[in-house]
């Protein structure tokens, strides 16, 4: 999977999680897809956007996900900063939510990036399973 867009940071503002897109980065093309996969070899989120070819994809690196888990904490989808533009990110918590869940516990990821999502999200985890 070619990376596309690469998320540098994370942050909060008020109850609002941003992530900062590399402003080097050309604006995400396409409309948001609701929709997220998984880089494993690059232990990374994906967030895809819709475009008539296909998709583009979002990254979000392994230092980007403790703001990921605060966004599952909060339940409010986060937006993208390119610039000064902000995109929202519909369908994140939901589809980060069931990303999660299923990779707890199932090596078919690799067992390197399942341990570290399991690690990161632990909490999420927990209170999943109450």
């Amino acid at each position: 999977m070619r990376i596309q867009n690469r998320v540098i940071k994370g942050q909060e503002n008020g109850n609002e999680i941003q992530f900062l897109l590399d402003e080097k980065a050309d604006r995400p093309s396409g409309t948001p897809a609701k929709k997220m996969i998984t880089d494993s070899d690059e232990h990374a989120f994906v967030y895809l956007m819709d475009i008539d070819e296909g998709y583009t994809y979002i990254h979000f690196p392994k230092d980007t996900w403790p703001y990921m888990a605060k966004a599952l904490q909060t339940g409010n989808d986060p937006v993208l900063i390119w610039h000064d533009e902000e995109l929202p990110l519909p369908g994140f918590v939901e589809e980060l939510t069931m990303l999660v869940y299923n990779i707890e516990g199932n090596d078919n990821y690799g067992e390197a990036f399942t341990t570290a999502v399991e690690q990161e999200f632990e909490a999420f985890l927990q209170n999943i399973n109450l």
